[in-house]
């Protein structure tokens, strides 16, 4: 089984993004979703792995990786959109849960799925 490209960098997580959160100063720019989410990626097609959990960080309405190559938001309504090298998810995060889709690619095979999230 190939490796799955969204559920070991996008939603890879570490523990260091957690402590980064902790440690980040206020701002005036805080966004209702801040904070910690626990997030499950099931491949529905594809040869990818067929599931992964992590937990995700945003901050400010912006998501990151504690140091993966993540681009991707969490607008004021809740609206997602995450990028990481060729792979993209996006969805809607509505009070402590959220759902979306995502689709990419591991070892230039085509997988796609779903995601869910849920607030900790």
């Amino acid at each position: 089984m190939r490796p799955n490209r969204i559920g070991t960098a996008l939603f890879a997580f570490a523990f260091t993004a957690a402590g980064a959160l902790a440690a980040a100063p206020a701002s005036a720019d805080t966004n209702a979703y801040d904070g910690l989410w626990n997030v499950t990626v099931v491949t529905k097609s594809g040869d990818c792995q067929p599931t992964t959990s992590s937990t995700l960080v945003v901050t400010d309405g912006k998501v990151s990786a504690g140091g993966a190559p993540v681009s991707g938001k969490v607008g004021r309504e809740g609206l997602v959109r995450v990028s990481i090298n060729g792979a993209y998810a996006n969805g809607q995060l509505n009070g402590k849960t959220g759902s979306g889709k995502w689709n990419g690619a591991s070892a230039g095979v085509p997988c796609s799925g779903r995601w869910e999230a849920s607030r900790q």
